[in-house]
């Protein structure tokens, strides 16, 4: 396996802008591919905004920003993407849609290049399973807003080889992240154990023992987080939450993943948080 020097990102979206500044930032090369020259666009202006605060915070220099956008090369056709050793797919969360770039990457790049998806709920073994390079096939899920936050999860699905995972666990450092290797199952590890904590938050609420304010101030103050899991809740969407409480009731047919009724009532009446102006808080 070569070394890693050229990263493919496909998608300019939130994570994947996100995921191209911290590369360039880090001293990669990148290539960063969507669908049309408006969403890349975009998706720049965001890099260069977010580094223009790392600037204003004394974090960066205005010749590395210069340096690092100078870095990224856009492009709408997945052409692009052949001088890459690593390639990471950062669509929509939609596994049609995942399966089909991943197919699509098959045919144009080389074996030995190794593809990563930004997955935060599909299976790896699954996507795996539907590519020509099952053993060079991993998860890395960044956690949002990218260039801040320093977990990446490495996701092995069953296939994958030592090989594949020490280099993306190298690349991964040498983005300043701290990477935690993970096995292949639903919600992979921080998930699985953060939105069970939200929906059982929403329980506390639906039985009445405290307000949203009491039960936030309870959980920041007394196990030190830095935001109340139903203020949380409405930042990540409540639709999201409750979407990934079925993933699990149906993975693991297991009572303790039922979604709280109080949580899918809220959803029904599309109050989903901060998106829509209302979740447990008005915003």
């Amino acid at each position: 396996m070569s070394a890693i020097q050229t990263i493919g990102v496909i998608g300019s979206g939130t994570m994947g802008n996100g995921i191209a500044q911290a590369c360039a930032s880090s001293g990669f090369q990148v290539v960063l591919v969507d669908i049309n020259e408006a969403a890349l666009q975009k998706g720049l202006a965001t890099i260069a905004g977010s580094l223009d605060r790392l600037i204003k915070k004394e974090k960066l220099t205005e010749a590395e920003k210069t340096a690092a956008l100078a870095r990224i090369q856009t492009s709408t056709q997945y052409e692009a993407l052949k001088p890459a050793q690593l390639v990471i797919e950062a669509a929509t969360e939609n596994e049609p849609l995942k399966v089909k770039i991943l197919q699509q990457l098959d045919a144009l790049l080389g074996c030995d290049v190794i593809v990563a998806t930004n997955t935060s709920s599909i299976s790896i073994t699954k996507l795996a399973a539907a590519t020509q390079r099952p053993d060079r096939f991993i998860g890395m899920h960044f956690f949002n807003p990218v260039p801040m936050m320093a977990l990446v999860e490495i996701i092995r699905g069953l296939q994958t080889s030592d090989a594949t995972h020490d280099a993306v666990k190298t690349m991964a450092e040498r983005l300043g992240k701290t990477p935690i290797t993970v096995k292949n199952a639903p919600g992979f590890v921080v998930n699985r154990i953060l939105i069970p904590m939200i929906n059982e938050a929403f329980f506390v609420l639906a039985e009445g023992l405290a307000t949203p304010e009491d039960i936030d101030a309870g959980m920041k103050l007394g196990t030190n987080q830095p935001i109340g899991p139903l203020a949380l809740a409405d930042m990540v969407g409540l639709d999201v939450c409750l979407a990934v409480m079925n993933v699990y009731m149906e993975a693991f047919n297991d009572s303790k993943y039922r979604p709280c009724p109080l949580l899918k009532e809220l959803v029904s009446a599309g109050y989903l948080g901060r998106k829509t102006g209302r979740g447990v808080y008005t915003y």
